[in-house]
């Protein structure tokens, strides 16, 4: 995707356009091409510097394929040295953090965007000059710098003893780790020591409270430029106050204690604290490792090497005496346990010989009723097998007459249930017997009534009626009253009735 920019010359006036392509273009007299311009895909973690030739207002655009126009221009953004070479080393923030050379710088696209990865457990600072305010990022992050945003550059102190502006970082580690110094304190009695201290610290901070406290906490952690050089600096001149206030040989006998209470201080109970924290930056000390105490005066060293060795040799010598009566005692220990042994021995015998001798006496005694015994048991065991023989007999009997019961049981079972099968077959067939006669005579009476026809059965079941009905209408008479002589009829005044009527009418 090409595009031209142009400039047109109208009448004196300078106007910039832009002809985006596909396409053919011819410029005229009147135009000249001063720039041909291409689309710069860019990834979600690219981008790159525009700014405004008009406004003069400069932007970044990210993760977009994106074509300048005629009014814009890419934007340059210049950084401090020490950054660029920060930012172009190839040197791990935290795998070599005690490295002190820059490594192999590269060059940088001073368009793009720029980009700096936060390692895990770290921290940057970018501080935002148009807004006048500071963000903390916290890895593992990716930071893309805004027009307006630079970094906070770390400049710590290091080496041993420690020398400011020895260690330059862009980010900050949050530990647990731990820094290594060398001091030198002087005692009561004006001997002069070289201590080597390493100190455990990491930072406390907490990333789950609500944003304006974060911001506070995050901010907090970037208060003190050089972390390093002033706690070790704090660190040790509470240790020189401690140790400034006792002689040589208390230090020496208890230097730890000496050390950790003046680091740490001391709690209601007089014991020692766990941790000593610095409430600017948010820096716990948790730890004291005291890896060398040397004498810088070589008198002191002489003498306290001599007392070292005197020390040794008496250790020693109390230690051999030690390792002597030691000795002695196991040796007389070992004469008692032998004597012991001896008598525990004899008692053991004495014991053995008292069980043999009554040994002797059973099998004697076993000897002489073993006859008597035998034929006692020979007589009790033969009654004991005449008893399980009778006793077997009686369960075989017992068995066969069970068995007779069971086979004449089933043969009464059988017989019955033979006899109930032939009722059944019996009952059976009576049925079908009395279904067939019924059959039968249903057919039978069918067959009648189908021969003789319904009209002539009418008839014949009204014929007896119908022939006394004719019999009467030959007589002639209108009416008749036909009565038996069990039923008589009152006639009294069927007459009046009559003639009642009549009257009536």
């Amino acid at each position: 995707k090409m595009v031209v920019v142009f400039i047109k010359q109208w009448y004196q006036r300078r106007v910039r356009g832009m002809v985006r392509g596909p396409c053919e273009f011819i410029p005229s007299i009147e135009m000249e091409i001063i720039d041909r311009r291409k689309a710069m895909p860019l990834d979600e973690n690219e981008g790159i510097y525009v700014r405004d030739i008009k406004s003069g207002k400069v932007r970044a655009v990210v993760g977009q394929t994106y074509v300048l126009n005629q009014d814009e221009e890419l934007w340059e953004k210049n950084l401090p040295e020490q950054i660029e070479k920060l930012l172009s080393s190839e040197i791990d923030p935290l795998a070599d953090r005690n490295a002190r050379s820059q490594g192999s710088a590269k060059s940088r696209q001073k368009h793009k965007v720029v980009t700096y990865r936060v390692p895990h457990n770290a921290a940057a600072q970018i501080y935002d000059y148009k807004a006048k305010r500071a963000r903390v990022v916290f890895g593992p992050d990716l930071v893309m710098l805004a027009p307006d945003e630079h970094f906070t550059q770390l400049s710590l102190s290091g080496g041993k003893p420690k020398r400011p502006n020895c260690i330059r970082s862009l980010c900050l580690l949050l530990g647990p780790d731990f820094m290594t110094d060398i001091i030198t304190v002087e005692t009561s009695d004006h001997a002069r020591l070289a201590l080597q201290l390493s100190y455990n610290w990491h930072f406390e901070y907490n990333l789950a409270a609500d944003s304006a406290s974060y911001q506070a906490d995050a901010s907090a952690l970037f208060a003190v430029p050089d972390f390093v050089g002033d706690a070790c600096k704090a660190l040790a001149s509470r240790i020189r106050g401690a140790v400034a206030a006792v002689p040589f040989d208390d230090f020496h006998r208890n230097s730890a204690r000496i050390i950790r209470s003046s680091v740490f201080g001391l709690d209601d109970n007089m014991k020692v604290k766990g941790s000593f924290k610095f409430n600017a930056n948010r820096l716990v000390i948790t730890n004291v490792d005291i890896q060398s105490v040397e004498p810088v005066d070589q008198r002191t060293r002489d003498s306290l090497q001599k007392s070292v060795q005197l020390a040794i040799e008496i250790t020693t010598n109390s230690q051999e005496a030690t390792a002597r009566h030691e000795a002695e005692r196991l040796e007389q220990e070992a004469k008692g346990r032998l004597e012991r042994q001896k008598i525990d021995d004899e008692a053991e015998a004495e014991k053995a010989r008292t069980e043999l001798l009554k040994l002797q006496s059973m099998s004697a005694a076993v000897e002489s009723t073993g006859q008597a015994k035998a034929e006692a048991q020979s007589r009790a065991e033969s009654q004991k097998i005449e008893g399980q023989a009778a006793v077997e007999q009686a369960q075989l009997k017992a068995e066969a007459q069970n068995i007779e019961a069971s086979s004449e049981l089933k043969r009464i079972n059988d017989a019955r249930a033979g006899e109930l099968e032939y009722v059944k077959a019996t009952n059976t067939l009576e049925i079908e017997k009395a279904k067939e006669m019924a059959s039968i005579e249903t057919s039978k009476f069918q067959n009648m009534v189908t021969t003789l026809g319904a009209e002539n059965i009418a008839k014949i079941a009204t014929s007896g009626h119908d022939n006394q009905l004719a019999m009467l209408q030959a007589l002639g008479l209108q009416s008749t009253l036909i009565t038996d002589g069990s039923t008589p009829l009152n006639l009294f005044n069927t007459a009046k009735g009559f003639v009642g009527a009549l009257e009536d009418k």
